[in-house]
Formats: structure tokens, sequence, C-alpha cells
């Protein structure tokens, strides 16, 4: 391919943003999942496991595991939802918060080091773009017949 399109360079990016993120992660015993299931908890009242999933863009059997293993490290505990006894929230530990500011302190260099690199209007145009993509996906607006005739 001679030029490279749109979502080869989506892909190649996301890809070496969550590579950059799991080195860094694996350094204390983490993935990028686990930082971001951190950073997706609310820090003091909770989160309902059910809405954990749409909010990290994970599938029900990856955050299950996701759940366990931050579980397993002391991480995160899990209670019944006072206000629905059919569901779960989960809470961070002292331990999981720790390591919530860690990984919330990494998205904080990345970014820094990305918007050292461009200007504010080029980050201005890429939130744009991003959004314009994100709303040709969400409105289905790119396979369907009416659009490609």
């Amino acid at each position: 391919m001679k030029e490279k399109t749109i979502d080869y360079i989506l892909r190649a990016t996301w890809q070496a943003v969550a590579r950059m993120y799991n080195e860094e992660a694996a350094k204390y015993g983490a993935t990028m999942a686990t930082g971001f299931a951190l950073l997706s908890i609310d820090r003091d009242k909770g989160t309902p496991s059910t809405t954990l999933g749409p909010k990290m863009g994970m599938e029900a059997t990856s955050l299950t595991r996701t759940l366990k293993n931050m579980e397993d490290k002391g991480l995160i505990v899990r209670k019944k939802n006072p206000d629905d006894g059919r569901g779960v929230l989960i809470y961070l530990t002292e331990f999981g918060k720790e390591k919530r500011e860690l990984s919330r302190n990494n998205v904080i260099k990345f970014n820094e080091a990305v918007k050292s690199k461009i200007t504010d209007e080029q980050l201005k145009h890429f939130i744009e773009v991003s959004e314009a993509i994100n709303e040709l996906i969400l409105d289905k607006n790119i396979f369907n017949q009416e659009h490609n005739e």
C-alpha cells in the first residue's frame, strides 16, 4: 500500500500507545487494562460492575478476568449494591487508590509529552477528526447503502 489508510494510522498508533502503557504497567506487575480499570472506578463511591464494561469498551469476559486479577492483587473489593441487591459495586482498596494515582500520573505524563510535540491547534484538529470518525461509526453511516451510492 503506497499511502497509509486512516484505519491503519489509527490502529498502529493505538497499538503503540497500548504497548507503551503495558510496558510501563509491567514494571508494577500490572497491565494497561488494570490501569484503565483503576481510573474508571469512582475513587470514593465505587462503580457498578455493569457500567465498567461499556465505560472501558471491554467485553464482559475480559472485564471479568481483569477484575478477578485486580481482586486477587488486593486492588479492589466487590460489595453488594445497597440500592439493587442483584448488582455489585466495585470499590478501590487503599492499595488500589495508590495504584490509581500512579496510573493517573502516567496518563498525565503521556498527555504532557504529546502536548509538548504538537500545537494546541493540532490537538484541536486531532480531537475534531477523532470525534467525526466516532460519529460516523456511531451513526452506522459508513457501510449503509445510501452512503455508498
